[in-house]
């Protein structure tokens, strides 16, 4: 890497945001990112948006993140939805001792990813054993290294407690080498991700490329960025996503409202009154998602910054912003896609492959509606 690791990430988006619209098609026919864009993130420090400073890392202040991976969004989908998701995971190096967490980061790529928790491993000397197969590791065509988030049993298969009575369940670690790749993501979006299948059988994981995910007490660094833990941030990273593709598609519909004329009429589009008020309205609904989503999170990075504490407050906060905002990007999407006719259902406009990112990202654990029900649910035990 050639730049200073804490400076400047939402300009180095910017920077390179060219490019990886340049490499969009090749990057949905490949279904993986392109050699060019992923040398980009890694010589411009994205991919270490959020590894610890004391590990050369930007440690970025959450806005800036999702700042940047809302720019790399309006490039494409599949790239920032790949960053974000490695970018996310490095956040494991602030529970690893430095040496470990310098061999899998330090290494190049220095990529991790990782699926869905599942599965267990089983508790031996030195370390645990596993034969597992997980899903939904978007980035993995990138990483150098995988992980798995596993339950804990003890060498006669009881499964180990925390002292609150939980399952006990672990981040394993382990190279990219150490495990089959299972090629399954043929997906109506977010094509470039590579959200593929790994496997891997009787693996030894010695106790040091172990961690406890999103546990305070196991925290080795004392920033903000790591009292939030992975989950909060991949909700606010991945709801910047869904902002990014909104406005790229929206632009769009703009630009192509202002240039065409309708087949039936002698009037440009940009003159008729339906179209005027539907990008008002669309454009309106953009902003206010855009601002409460931010609203929320410099709020939360605030009084985190004050206390040092992620309250549950905060952690209900930003789940309802950022399901709610993954949400009416959909619907931004809608509306532009609608507006642009028979336009929109030709691969080489800006418009059909949008369509298909954003209603993937919909569908995923982060938009869930059940998150609906969570927020509902501690609104109502409020006062009890």
């Amino acid at each position: 890497m050639n730049v200073t690791p804490c400076l400047g990430l939402i300009e180095r988006a910017q920077a390179i945001a060219p490019l990886i619209a340049r490499e969009a098609d090749d990057i949905e026919r490949g279904r993986k990112l392109t050699a060019p864009v992923v040398s980009a993130l890694i010589e411009n420090g994205l991919y270490r948006a959020l590894l610890p400073q004391s590990l050369g890392g930007a440690e970025a202040a959450i806005e800036v993140f999702m700042q940047m991976q809302e720019e790399i969004a309006k490039a494409d989908a599949s790239t920032a939805w790949c960053l974000g998701q490695c970018s996310v995971c490095a956040m494991i190096a602030a529970s690893l001792d430095h040496d470990i967490a310098r061999e899998i980061f330090d290494t190049p790529p220095g990529i991790l990813a990782w699926g869905a928790i599942a599965h267990e491993a089983r508790a031996v000397e030195g370390g645990y054993r596993v034969t597992a197969r997980w899903d939904f590791a978007s980035g993995s065509r990138q990483a150098s290294w995988l992980g798995a988030h596993v339950r804990i049993v003890g060498a006669d298969g009881t499964p180990r407690k925390n002292a609150d009575g939980s399952p006990e369940v672990r981040t394993i670690l382990f190279p990219v080498a150490s495990a089959v790749l299972h090629d399954v993501w043929q997906a109506i979006g977010l094509a470039g991700t590579g959200t593929d299948s790994y496997e891997v059988s009787d693996l030894f994981i010695p106790e040091r490329f172990t961690a406890f995910r999103d546990v305070p007490s196991a925290l080795r660094e004392t920033g903000p960025l790591y009292r939030i833990g992975t989950g909060s941030t991949f909700s606010l990273g991945f709801a910047a996503v869904s902002l990014g593709v909104a406005r790229a598609t929206l632009d769009a519909a703009i630009a192509l409202s202002r240039a065409k004329h309708q087949s039936l009429a002698a009037s440009a589009m940009r003159d008729n009154h339906a179209v005027q008020g539907l990008i008002g309205r669309t454009e309106g609904d953009l902003r206010a998602a855009r601002t409460y989503l931010y609203a929320t999170a410099n709020a939360m990075w605030h009084d985190l910054c004050a206390t040092g504490q992620f309250s549950p407050a905060h952690r209900s906060a930003v789940r309802l912003a950022a399901t709610w905002t993954i949400h009416q990007s959909a619907k931004v999407v809608d509306a532009a896609y609608h507006m642009a006719g028979a336009t929109a259902v030709f691969r080489s406009n800006p418009f059909e492959r949008r369509f298909r990112d954003m209603h993937a990202i919909a569908q995923q654990i982060q938009a869930r509606d059940t998150h609906y029900e969570d927020v509902g649910k501690a609104i109502l035990a409020e006062g009890r």
